[in-house]
């Protein structure tokens, strides 16, 4: 599952972020990644919000958008529930490289 800044609602990967060079922040003994240095000091500044407004959302590994779990049709895919964004065709065209999307996701 792709990461998304706790502060900006964004996903790392469509930021073009990387693990490797996100900028890392401990809470409550769990690693957090964040797009900037800035997103972590906002964040600091209310974390639980934050973390509260983000609790269920999904990244659609096709186009990338941020969403509610709640927005989103899942299926099935080697044995784990993937979501996606309501688009027909981000879900088509998922079931031609999957390996590939979730790899990007992945990374």
């Amino acid at each position: 599952m792709t990461p998304i800044c706790p502060a900006c609602g964004c996903s790392l990967v469509r930021l073009g972020v990387i693990r490797a060079d996100a900028v890392r922040l401990e809470h409550r003994g769990q690693e957090l990644l964040f797009s900037c240095r800035r997103c972590a000091e906002v964040f600091g500044e209310d974390p639980d919000r934050y973390l509260g407004e983000i609790a269920d959302w999904i990244v659609c590994p096709t186009c990338l958008a941020e969403k509610p779990k709640a927005l989103s049709v899942s299926i099935s895919h080697e044995g784990r529930d993937i979501h996606f964004c309501r688009c027909p065709g981000c879900l088509e065209e998922f079931q031609r490289r999957p390996a590939e999307l979730l790899g990007r996701l992945a990374a």
